[in-house]
């Protein structure tokens, strides 16, 4: 009978745990905790067709929560994560912004509708700032694989 207490592999909680630690980790859980803010906020304001935004991006950084802490970027290589973590948190940050500033102007009078767009610009920081961590690693990786070059003239 194997021994079941001494495995070689992290738990999953504390996967959790250690990845939440890290600078993206907290970054996707502040992502998850917002969008689920704001879904709460518009689901109860007078107009709730706008949850749909927050609905998505919240599933999104949900999956690559997952994808990031369980390392499974670095067994699935047809895609490129970076790139692809990067586009999700660039339209997330400008989708953000752009609904709360409707949200903001067009709100008189719902307090759950301004709420939600105050939760929502917040948001649109959050995202914003992952994008710009994210592009300082896209160019930092740029810089250190340099292209060969030939010395016949």
């Amino acid at each position: 009978m194997a021994d079941t207490t001494a495995s070689g592999s992290p738990s999953c909680v504390e996967r959790l745990k250690s990845y939440v630690k890290t600078q993206k980790g907290f970054i996707l859980a502040a992502e998850i905790l917002v969008s689920f803010i704001i879904i709460i906020c518009y689901d109860s304001s007078w107009c709730g067709g706008f949850t749909t935004l927050p609905i998505c991006k919240m599933t999104f950084a949900t999956i690559f929560f997952i994808i990031f802490m369980m390392d499974l970027d670095k067994q699935i290589l047809v895609i490129n994560w970076v790139w692809t973590d990067l586009f999700r948190a660039g339209i997330g940050a400008v989708l953000y912004i752009i609904t709360s500033l409707i949200n903001f102007i067009g709100g008189s009078g719902d307090g759950a509708r301004i709420a939600g767009a105050v939760f929502g610009l917040i948001a649109g920081l959050i995202f914003a700032y992952d994008t710009y961590t994210i592009f300082l690693q896209v160019k930092s990786n740029r810089q250190h694989s340099a292209a060969p070059t030939d010395d016949r003239v």
